[in-house]
């Protein structure tokens, strides 16, 4: 035990033995608690520091120049100092109703009693950094050595108080890296989370999903039927066949994805949602199997996902684009006006994740992929970038004129019609670049429109364009 111990202490910073060393001179006790002790001992850097005391809040706040009341009706004060550290008070929970918070709470004296809430085993220990001894009455040191994620006492109790338990089960499951304890795992209750907000579920599902392999522990849940009441859109895609190019069915070649994928979180969604139309869109005749407009309808869903979640409106987008665009035509042997018009068309800023995505989704496959279909990635992959990186005109911002040079040679005044000039010129240049030379942009200017309709912009008449 004096190995652990050692291991601990040299990761506690210097500002939470500071706060530890001020309760204990007042007479109170001071334990560091919960995922930085988890952490520790299992060699990883700690992201928090959580202190546990029989010190009252306001005795709390008393010992400490700046202080900060972040959760006082629990019993949580935020000692600033060079870091923040969270110092609360010991407790016992009272009755559950809403299946997130205790109604009341009871400040204790006994930090075994305050253990005895938490929520598994392996974030249930405690250690006194003064005495430099582990408080760990629920075997959470054996479990960490086991590599088990167990519940502290009765596992359905636990879910019962706060259902989003069930779903940080999982979670850490993945981020460990741990086996689940059979008994922990059986009562999980999937109607549950039903009480629980967007919000909690999202940020969740985000830190799941950016685990080192989370696939695995995302079919543990759909096993468990806790991914059907989250994700139902993801959980029909089991058992659903998809013909001879794919080994998997649909919800299993979209986890493989989400492994084979970049840990970013726009990037393992996108894996994630990149075939979620593909069980409603599911045809079969003499040539095979479809899913025809499986990446138009699946924008469309994994928007309706995200939004459910309530996630940002900007990274709904991005993740809803990757989804649309992930089935891409254009490939190694392209011309060069085909990559600009795709670049042009998904955005630079997408391109590359794009190709992020085609890889993961070619992996997850499951079936052998030649060295030229890999030649034939990187190739394109080498020829987008070359693009991305050159002199190349993709936006109208890199057109050699501007607004004001459009309705100058127009006689329009400002609105869309100056927009929309500025896009017809794009698509000249890019299938012919030379031609971003400010004399000739300001020549094929002449031919771009009926002026009387240009004239008219004050009736919101559609310009015609000639073509």
């Amino acid at each position: 035990m004096f190995g652990l111990s050692k291991r601990v202490q040299n990761r506690i910073p210097q500002a939470v033995l500071d706060v530890c060393h001020t309760l204990r001179d007042k007479g109170y006790q001071a334990y560091v608690v919960g995922g930085a002790i988890r952490d520790s001992l299992l060699g990883d850097v700690p992201g928090d520091w959580d202190v546990a005391t029989d010190a009252q809040p306001g005795e709390v706040m008393s010992l400490f120049s700046k202080t900060i009341p972040t959760g006082i009706k629990y019993g949580t004060v935020t000692v600033v100092k060079d870091i923040s550290v969270e110092v609360t008070t010991f407790r016992s929970d009272g009755i559950y109703r809403d299946a997130r918070r205790p109604e009341d709470v009871t400040f204790s004296t006994s930090i075994v009693e305050d253990l005895q809430r938490r929520d598994f085993t392996v974030n249930a220990i405690a250690y006194d950094p003064i005495a430099r001894k582990f408080v760990d009455p629920f075997g959470g040191i054996r479990d960490l050595r086991r590599r088990t994620l167990k519940a502290v006492g009765d596992p359905e109790e636990r879910f019962a108080e706060d259902a989003l338990r069930m779903l940080r089960f999982f979670r850490f499951l993945a981020t460990l890296e741990f086996r689940p304890c059979q008994k922990t795992l059986a009562a999980v209750k999937p109607k549950l989370i039903r009480r629980i907000s967007a919000e909690r579920i999202r940020d969740e599902m985000s830190k799941l999903l950016l685990a080192k392999a989370p696939g695995s522990t995302l079919l543990l849940m759909h096993r468990a039927g806790l991914l059907q009441e989250i994700l139902p859109e993801v959980a029909e895609g089991d058992g659903v066949i998809q013909g001879s190019f794919h080994r998997f069915d649909v919800l299993r070649h979209s986890l493989e994805a989400v492994d084979n994928s970049l840990p970013r979180l726009e990037l393992r969604w996108a894996a994630l949602l990149h075939d979620v139309a593909k069980p409603k869109l599911r045809t079969e005749d003499e040539h095979g199997i479809h899913f025809y407009r499986h990446d138009v309808e699946g924008e469309q869903i994994a928007r309706d996902i995200l939004t459910r979640l309530r996630y940002a409106k900007r990274f709904v987008e991005k993740v809803a684009l990757l989804v649309r665009w992930h089935m891409f035509s254009v490939h190694a042997a392209s011309t060069d006006k085909a990559l600009r018009r795709f670049i042009r068309r998904v955005g630079k800023e997408n391109v590359m994740d794009l190709l992020e995505l085609r890889r993961a989704d070619i992996l997850a496959l499951g079936r052998q992929t030649t060295c030229n279909a890999w030649q034939n990635w990187r190739t394109l992959r080498d020829r987008l970038q070359e693009i991305l990186e050159g002199d190349t005109i993709l936006t109208v911002n890199d057109l050699a004129i501007g607004g004001r040079d459009v309705m100058a040679a127009l006689q329009i005044k400002p609105g869309p019609a100056v927009g929309a000039a500025l896009e017809w010129l794009l698509e000249k240049v890019l299938d012919d670049p030379s031609l971003n030379e400010r004399e000739i942009l300001l020549s094929l200017l002449q031919s771009y429109e009926n002026p009387p309709l240009l004239h008219n912009q004050q009736e919101n008449t559609p310009l015609q364009r000639k073509h």
